[in-house]
């Protein structure tokens, strides 16, 4: 059984409505910041990695996305004629991923600093972890609005609440994905099940993040990437 991944899916297929009239005719994954569309961040990461495979889940135009990743070798899975949103979408694509855990990331978000897939892949722990999230310091979570997401113990379990902000990016174990009967559903319906298991666990990210699901998050977003010379 395969242990460690060795794929990457790309969460692309939302609507983007906090983007407000930026997403009337663009998909978010497509806005640009400094120049270039917010999943091609995403896709330099992964391929850092050199994945076996790169997934992406589409839903809302699809069509301007399917146009810039099929080109590039991205495996897509077309959600419709309903969205599935995270856990739905992850389940669909499970047979573009192959078995055994795998990458997710967020596809509206700007890291600074090192690979958080890198990080994630050396603190990996398969005997131990059903999912390993990195989250990002509340502090250090550029263009956050709220609260943060969880609480760290010593040994990196989490629960629910605290100063730790999800970042987006994960290992997680899939199989759990077929114990759930709804058709659309949240990974956190999965996570819920390997938080009361002992199994889920945090890394947190030594750089800086940046949310870019709001129209003022690009310009905080091309700061970061500015100061980072990235």
């Amino acid at each position: 059984m395969q242990t460690h991944p060795s794929s990457v899916m790309l969460f692309a297929a939302g609507f983007g409505t906090r983007m407000k009239t930026l997403t009337r005719d663009c998909p978010k994954p497509m806005i640009k910041v400094a120049g270039r569309s917010l999943i091609d961040y995403a896709l330099d990461l992964a391929r850092e990695l050199s994945p076996d495979r790169i997934v992406a889940n589409l839903h809302y135009k699809p069509e301007q996305l399917q146009a810039h990743l099929e080109p590039q070798g991205v495996l897509l899975s077309h959600e419709t004629p309903e969205i599935l949103d995270t856990g739905g979408g992850l389940r669909q694509a499970i047979h573009l991923l192959g078995n055994g855990p795998v990458f997710t990331m967020n596809t509206d978000v700007i890291w600074a600093g090192p690979n958080p897939l890198e990080l994630a892949r050396d603190a990996w722990d398969p005997d131990i972890m059903d999912a390993l999230l990195v989250c990002v310091p509340l502090a250090r979570a550029m263009g956050r609005k709220g609260a943060g997401d969880f609480t760290a113990d010593p040994q990196g379990r989490i629960s629910r609440g605290g100063d730790l902000v999800y970042g987006g990016v994960q290992i997680v174990k899939t199989s759990g994905l077929q114990t759930i009967e709804k058709n659309t559903f949240s990974l956190n319906e999965l996570w819920n099940q390997m938080h009361d298991a002992n199994r889920l666990f945090a890394l947190q990210y030594p750089g800086h993040w940046c949310d870019v699901g709001y129209p003022e998050g690009i310009e905080i977003a091309e700061s970061l990437l500015k100061s980072y010379d990235v």
